[in-house]
């Protein structure tokens, strides 16, 4: 590794998943003020709102979105202007 490339706060980082509790150590920067224990040894904590661990496509897991209840939500608000056209 080449000396004095990195950011002097490189060290290892837990990164948490949030919505399956899965976490990763890995070398990072990233500013945190969250701190977590692993194996005894604490760390550094960034949490995450998706993952590999969690998201759909590398889980082959597909979320339904209610896109047509806010459809209905939308014409239901803009009914009148919608009728004029």
């Amino acid at each position: 590794m080449k000396k004095d490339i990195h950011p002097e706060n490189y060290r290892l980082v837990v990164f948490k998943d949030m919505s399956n509790d899965e976490y990763f150590i890995t070398r990072s920067a990233a500013n945190t003020k969250e701190t977590i224990e692993v194996d005894g040894v604490e760390y550094p904590l960034v949490k995450l709102e998706v993952s590999s661990t969690s998201h759909p496509f590398y889980t082959g897991k597909m979320k339904f979105v209610d896109t047509a209840g806010r459809v209905d939500k939308f014409r239901t608000k803009y009914k009148k202007h919608l009728e004029k056209k």
